[in-house]
């Protein structure tokens, strides 16, 4: 896989960085859609876009969604966004009702490889272009795929655990990884292993235990990192946390045993909750990814495979991704994420995906304006 720079990327598609804010920065479990989808009004180019749930992370109503819509209506499409709430059949419903409604491109982001491909291949059989958005369908037959670099996701984890255990030799680490069907996990845990794998090896770090949760399941992921604390007499000088939301129950767990603080945790997505464990000094970092950029990048395929201009999308998606299970490599827009820690949570205030009152309450009013976070 390929990467290059956030700023040549957003360059090569026109796509500003000047991010305004998107107004709900929670997921909201009660919108989405239901089971079956309703095209929305106006006579423009229909899109079919859909979500693949709200429980393990607040990015895909509070960020994705409304970004996704403000994208698509700047390329003159009229967006039909639902979320699947995380049950397949729901996400099978949704895609079958927008292909019978006669979307012309149908944007997934599967709950998983196996019904995003059944899903690609109904389109495709009804000459519907689809792309894969954030995850890729492995196996699967869409012809683009827009996402960030998450090999690089994985290394900025890697790279901040081992930035923060750098004057601990011997430190023991836990990784609490995504779920094994989505193939971001797998890429995530790469990365991640690129950066610390020789740090196992030479002895700098040791690796107590590697477990993927299921559904990237927030509960399960505490529970199992409980346990594996304890079968380690309560030991643990460093978490590998896959995403916010896994690494906000890891520190539960810490918190209950009085190492919130003191054990660094990785994470992901820059959420709120997220942001304000790092301020406190529960979470050393998470990564950012911005995801106007990504909502631009799809806007713009979308665009030009509606209009049948193969050779604009093919512009536009430059860079290429491996899809070992179907053999083959799919045209993508991998876009650069970035690593936050407290001294530049200020960046993702700045470029509007988090307003400041939504993380400076409270205990964190003084912590924020030491930061200059307003």
């Amino acid at each position: 896989m390929r990467s290059k720079t956030l700023a040549l990327v957003a360059a090569g598609l026109g796509v500003s960085l000047a991010i305004t804010a998107c107004g709900a920065n929670q997921a909201n479990p009660g919108t989405g859609g239901g089971g079956q989808s309703q095209a929305p009004a106006g006579d423009g180019i229909k899109v079919g876009v859909i979500l693949p749930e709200t429980a393990t992370s607040a990015r895909w109503e509070g960020f994705d969604k409304p970004m996704i819509e403000e994208a698509m209506r700047a390329e003159g499409l009229v967006a039909d966004v639902q979320n699947a709430q995380g049950d397949v059949q729901k996400f099978t419903t949704l895609a079958d009702s927008m292909i019978s409604q006669g979307v012309k491109v149908l944007v997934i982001a599967s709950i998983n490889s196996e019904v995003g491909s059944a899903v690609a291949a109904k389109a495709k059989a009804r000459g519907i272009p689809t792309i894969d958005y954030d995850r890729l369908n492995l196996g699967g037959s869409s012809d683009y795929y827009v996402s960030f670099d998450n090999v690089k996701v994985g290394e900025l984890q890697g790279k901040g655990l081992s930035d923060a255990l750098a004057d601990k030799k011997g430190a023991q680490v836990i990784m609490i990884e995504g779920a094994p069907t989505d193939n971001n996990a797998t890429l995530f845990t790469k990365g991640q292993k690129n950066v610390l794998q020789p740090k196992y090896d030479s002895g700098d770090l040791k690796l107590v235990r590697e477990q993927a949760i299921d559904g990237w399941d927030n509960q399960k992921g505490g529970t199992t990192f409980e346990q594996i604390l304890t079968a380690n007499g309560g030991k643990v000088d460093g978490v590998v946390a896959a995403n916010d939301g896994l690494a906000g129950a890891v520190i539960n767990v810490l918190r209950k045993n009085g190492l919130n603080g003191k054990v660094p945790v990785t994470g992901q997505d820059a959420t709120p909750d997220g942001l304000m464990a790092i301020l406190r000094g529960d979470q050393y970092m998470t990564v950012f990814k911005p995801i106007k950029a990504e909502a631009e990048a799809t806007a713009k395929l979308a665009a030009a495979l509606a209009k049948g201009d193969t050779a604009g999308a093919d512009a536009i998606a430059k860079q290429t991704s491996d899809d070992p299970t179907g053999k083959r490599q799919v045209k993508s827009v991998l876009l650069e994420p970035v690593l936050v820690t407290k001294d530049n949570v200020k960046t993702v205030v700045d470029e509007g995906y988090v307003p400041a009152k939504d993380i400076c309450g409270g205990d964190l009013a003084q912590v924020c304006a030491q930061l200059g976070i307003s």
